[in-house]
C-alpha cells in the first residue's frame, strides 16, 4: 500500500493510504509501527531464547524431531538410512492394538528427540514396503540402524519393553 503524506487545512500531519480511502493521523501510524517493532523485538527473543534451550538440552543433532514421521513407500528408504536410529511402526487405521500402540510411539518420540527418530508407515496404503519386509501382523516395529534392520517388535507391547529396546540400540 503506497502512503501519500499531506498536510490538511488544520494543519494536522495525516498518512492517506492511496487507493483505499482511508486516511489515519501520522501518530497512530507511527504508534502502530513502534508497536509492530516492540512485537518483532519480543518474538526475536522468544526465538533466541528457545534456540538457546535447545542448544543447552543436546536435542539439536537430528533436528530435535519430536513427534513420528509419517512414511510411505517413496519416503521409506531415504528416511531410515537419513538417521543413525530410526523405528517404524508399521500400523494400519482399522487395527485396535495399532491404536493403542500409537501414544507410546508418540511419547517415545517425545522423550528421544535427538537421539532417535519415530516414523509410522501406514500397511495398507503402502504395499510395496510391506511386502519388501514381510509384514504379516501388526503392530510391528522395525528399529533400523544406519539403514539396516536390527530388531523387529511384534504386537502392542508396554512402552518399558519398547524403550529397553530402542536403548539397546543406542
Amino acid at each position: 500500500m503506497e502512503k501519500i503524506f499531506k498536510m490538511e487545512e488544520r494543519g494536522e500531519n495525516r498518512v492517506s493510504y492511496a487507493g483505499t480511502g482511508e486516511e489515519r493521523g501520522t501518530d497512530t501510524a507511527i504508534n502502530v509501527d513502534m508497536e509492530i517493532e516492540r512485537i518483532k523485538e519480543r518474538k526475536m527473543r522468544e526465538m533466541e531464547k528457545e534456540i538457546k534451550a535447545r542448544k543447552e538440552s543436546g536435542k539439536e543433532g537430528l533436528g530435535a524431531i519430536d513427534q513420528p514421521l509419517t512414511l510411505d513407500d517413496n519416503s521409506f528408504v531415504e528416511t531410515v538410512r537419513k538417521y543413525p536410529v530410526v523405528v517404524v511402526d508399521c500400523w494400519a487405521p482399522w487395527c485396535g492394538p495399532c491404536k493403542m500402540v500409537a501414544p507410546v510411539i508418540e511419547e517415545l518420540a517425545r522423550e528421544y528427540a535427538g537421539k532417535v527418530v519415530f516414523g509410522k508407515l501406514n500397511v495398507d496404503d503402502n504395499p510395496r514396503t510391506a511386502t519388501e519386509f514381510a509384514i504379516m501382523a501388526i503392530p510391528t516395529l522395525f528399529i533400523f540402524k544406519h539403514g539396516e534392520p536390527v530388531d523387529v517388535v511384534q504386537g502392542a507391547v508396554p512402552k518399558q519393553y519398547l524403550e529397553a529396546k530402542v536403548k539397546e540400540w543406542l
